[in-house]
């Protein structure tokens, strides 16, 4: 078992492209870190300097207490499972699981009663005489794991290992990873450009952005208290909408477009920062959940809108709305944004989407009002992109 430290951790190219940007981070012994961002963002390129394949332009990488940047690749007691497998074809299950032990000229015996008790781990024992070419995906990515495990090395390295399953294996394959790692308290760090991978699995997640670091934290807390603009946007399937807004003078209420949304009380108890904003811009951020529809008997802020499409997804309706006030666009969340978007696409004004009851009376083509759930709205200053909140923490290192 050891632990990995990152301590200004950079990687500049030749070309002067800074793919990582002193990026300090701490994995604790048998603890799951999750590096999730958008393609580009570097995570693959600082899993690869931990794993010894990247050369470290500067920064200190410490494995277990010890500086590690000059070790050797094969030296450093690390496995790694890559996103397209790396099976031998010609080899059967037995031979590729056996491949690192082979390599280091482990005896005969002890390579049979290892490569048994990892193929029992991983449910592959019946599969051990097959070749790659006659499994299924989740089975050529066990057999990858399995490669992995039977080194019993003292870190995991995981590259976007279950993105080439389809959805519903990739579901299957996330509990099970989760378990197995679990089941080995090995440190593990796991790189994923799917959201929804990294808060279901992670122990904590580290949120990337152009080399940056962004937030790390417990997965809940990165959804509940996004640290910026950019991890607001980021993070939360369907996404986050983001609104320009006008906090009025008094603090009581914020303006979106023509429509005025009264704050209660709790706001700026939970949000002492926003008393500076006064009479000034902010973004606003309301998750779509917390557009719920309103009940009997709803006596809080609403805000309405005109329904353009809805979508049921079982107990649930996605319902796609617009309103007056101008969505967000500021680099952070263009950034954020599904990278098969334009500009255009991304900012639109007024967009927005609310999660209500299926059995709401909402339809397309009408005007619905939405229950505003004003505890859970979320402030950010628009020239910095920073959260207007102190308990959104920039970097959580524990």
């Amino acid at each position: 078992m050891a632990s990995v430290s990152l301590e200004g951790l950079s990687k500049v190219y030749p070309n002067g492209f800074r793919a990582v940007d002193s990026v300090d981070l701490q994995v604790a012994e048998g603890e799951f870190m999750v590096l999730v961002g958008p393609s580009g963002c570097g995570k693959t390129t600082l899993l690869r300097m931990i794993a010894g394949l990247e050369d470290i332009t500067s920064g200190t990488l410490r494995i277990d207490g010890q500086v590690a940047n000059d070790v050797p690749a094969g030296s450093r007691d690390m496995a790694m499972v890559f996103q397209s497998y790396a099976l031998f074809p010609h080899m059967t299950v037995a031979g590729n699981i056996a491949f690192p032990l082979t390599l280091r000229h482990t005896p005969k015996k002890e390579i049979e009663r290892r490569v048994a008790e990892t193929a029992k781990i991983l449910g592959l024992s019946e599969w051990l005489s097959r070749k790659p070419g006659q499994l299924s995906g989740g089975q050529r990515q066990r057999v990858a794991m399995g490669r992995a495990i039977v080194r019993k090395p003292t870190v995991f390295l995981m590259d976007e290992p279950l993105s080439n399953l389809d959805a519903k294996l990739r579901v299957q394959m996330r509990a099970e990873v989760s378990r197995l790692q679990r089941r080995l308290g090995v440190a593990t760090i796991y790189v994923t450009h799917d959201q929804t991978e990294a808060l279901t699995m992670g122990h904590r997640v580290a949120v990337l952005r152009s080399g940056v670091l962004q937030q790390c934290d417990i997965p809940q807390s990165i959804y509940d208290n996004p640290a910026n603009l950019f991890v607001a946007a980021f993070i939360g399937s369907p996404e986050m909408n983001l609104y320009e807004a006008v906090l009025a003078e008094d603090g009581v209420s914020v303006k979106l477009g023509s429509q005025e949304i009264a704050l209660p009380a709790t706001v700026a108890a939970t949000n002492p920062g926003l008393v500076s904003y006064a009479s000034r811009p902010v973004i606003v951020g309301l998750r779509p959940e917390h557009l719920p529809a309103p009940g009997v008997g709803w006596s809080g802020p609403v805000l309405k809108g005109e329904v353009s499409l809805t979508e049921r997804l079982g107990s649930q309706l996605l319902v796609y709305f617009s309103i007056d006030a101008v969505r967000a666009s500021s680099e952070e969340v263009r950034a954020a944004a599904d990278e098969d978007l334009d500009e255009s696409e991304v900012t639109s004004a007024g967009e927005g989407i609310a999660l209500v009851d299926a059995r709401a009376p909402v339809r397309a083509g009408e005007r619905a009002s939405f229950a505003v759930d004003t505890d859970r709205m979320h402030f950010f200053d628009p020239d910095t992109g920073l959260a207007i909140s102190p308990s959104a923490r920039l970097i959580a290192a524990h």
